[in-house]
C-alpha cells in the first residue's frame, strides 16, 4: 500500500469552483492541493463552455458585420470563412491562452497540483488514480491522500436522452462547439440558454438552425422581456423554433442525421447535418466515493449535507462541501485568520460570472 500524505486543503476538480477555491484558499494561508482528472485546467467553462462559446459568437459577429459592410457604405467582396482556421484561433489564441492563465496563477500561489481521478474511501481520506498522459501528476501508480479540509467542485456532464445517444453526428455542447465544418442545417434540441447561444452562433456562420423545445417557449425562467428580445433576434438570423415538442428519435449516416419529434400527437422528421442536444447537465458525483462518506446524496445527485452534522458546512452550492468545515470557522491552521465566508463569497461570484458569461447571447 502507498504511504499516506497528510495535505491540510484538498480541492477536487480545477474548474472555475475549484481553481478560485484553491487561489483564495492559499490567500487565507492554507496549503492547498488540487487534485483535477484532465490534461487541461480550466474545467467545462473555460475549455468547452463559456469562452471558447464567446469565441464563436465572436468570429460570427465579424463574419456578419463583413457581409453587412455594404449597410454603412462599405463596398466589399462577399465573405468567405475558413472554419478550420476558425477553430485553431479559437483554441489556441483564446482557450489556450486562458488555461495556461490558471496554471501561472494557481503556481503563484504555490497551488500543489495533481493529475489524477480522486476517489474518497472515508470522511478523511482519497486515493488518486491516473488517468490519461500524466502532465501535473508524478510517475506513481496511485497516491493516498488523507486531509484536513475537503471541498469537492467535479462540475458536471451532459444529459443524454432516450433516442440520442451521443456519438458520430448526435453531439452534445462540447461536440457543437468542435464542429469540422459549418453545418448547413444544424438541429438544437433544447432551448434553454446553452442550446440558444450555440443557435445564434452558427446561425452567424451561415447555419439554417431549428430549435426543438419542449416547453412552450425557450428560455424558460428567463422575465418575458428577455425572451422577446431573442426571439426577434433569432427570426432575424432565419433559427426557426419549435416549442412545445418532444424529441423521440434520430437515425444518422455517414453524412446526414434524421431527428423525429412530435407535437400535439403529430410526428415530424427533420434532416440535418448535425444534431445537438443541450438539455441540461449532471453532477459529476457517482463515481468519486461519495458512498463511503458520510455524504448522501438527493435524487437529482446534488451534495444532501445535514446541518446537524458539525463536521460538514453546506457551502449552498451543489458541487462544493468541506470536511471539516470547522477549522476555517473556528481556528486557522497557519497565519490566516479571515473568516470562510470570504472564501464561499469569492467562488459564489465565480460560478455566478461563469453563468452569466455562458447565458448572455450578443444580440445583434
Amino acid at each position: 500500500m502507498a504511504d499516506v500524505e497528510k495535505k491540510e486543503t484538498v480541492i477536487i476538480g480545477a474548474g472555475p469552483g475549484g481553481y478560485v477555491a484553491a487561489i483564495r484558499a492559499s490567500e487565507l494561508g492554507q496549503k492547498v492541493t488540487l487534485i483535477e482528472k484532465s490534461d487541461k485546467l480550466g474545467g467545462v467553462c473555460l475549455n468547452v463552455g463559456c469562452v471558447p462559446s464567446k469565441a464563436l459568437i465572436a468570429a460570427g459577429h465579424r463574419f456578419q458585420e463583413a457581409n453587412d459592410a455594404s449597410t454603412y457604405g462599405i463596398t466589399t467582396q462577399p465573405a468567405t470563412i475558413d472554419f478550420a482556421k476558425t477553430q485553431d484561433w479559437k483554441q489556441k489564441k483564446v482557450v489556450d491562452r486562458m488555461t495556461s492563465g490558471v496554471k501561472m496563477l494557481l503556481n503563484k500561489h504555490k497551488v500543489e497540483i495533481i493529475q489524477g481521478e480522486a476517489v474518497l474511501d472515508s470522511d478523511t481520506q482519497l486515493r488518486v488514480m491516473p488517468v490519461g498522459p500524466q502532465q501535473f501528476m508524478s510517475a506513481d501508480t496511485g497516491r493516498t491522500i488523507q486531509f484536513e479540509n475537503l471541498i469537492i467542485a467535479s462540475g458536471s456532464h451532459p444529459i443524454e436522452i432516450p433516442g440520442f445517444k451521443f456519438d458520430g453526428r448526435v453531439i452534445d455542447s462540447t461536440g457543437g462547439l468542435n464542429l469540422p465544418e459549418i453545418p448547413k442545417e444544424f438541429v438544437v434540441i433544447g432551448g434553454g440558454y446553452v442550446g440558444t447561444e450555440l443557435a445564434g452562433a452558427y446561425a452567424n456562420l451561415g447555419s439554417h438552425v431549428t430549435i426543438i423545445e419542449g416547453l412552450p417557449s425557450i428560455l424558460a425562467g428567463f422575465s418575458k422581456d428577455m425572451v422577446s428580445v431573442v426571439l426577434k433576434s433569432l427570426k432575424k438570423k432565419g433559427v426557426d423554433i419549435i416549442t412545445s415538442a418532444t424529441a423521440k428519435s434520430s437515425s444518422q449516416d455517414d453524412k446526414s442525421v434524421s431527428v423525429t419529434y412530435e407535437v400535439d400527437g403529430k410526428e415530424s422528421t427533420i434532416k440535418a447535418d448535425y444534431c445537438m442536444v443541450t438539455v441540461g447537465r449532471r453532477p459529476n458525483t457517482d463515481d468519486i466515493g461519495l458512498e463511503y462518506t458520510k455524504v448522501k446524496l438527493d435524487d437529482h445527485k446534488l451534495l444532501k449535507l445535514t446541518s446537524r452534522d458539525e463536521r460538514l458546512l453546506n457551502t449552498s452550492l451543489p458541487l462544493v462541501i468541506l470536511l471539516p468545515a470547522q477549522h476555517w470557522l473556528t481556528k486557522p491552521s497557519s497565519k490566516a485568520r479571515l473568516p470562510l465566508v470570504q472564501l464561499l463569497a469569492r467562488i459564489l461570484l465565480m460560478i455566478i460570472l461563469g453563468f452569466l458569461a455562458f447565458a448572455s447571447p450578443i444580440l445583434n
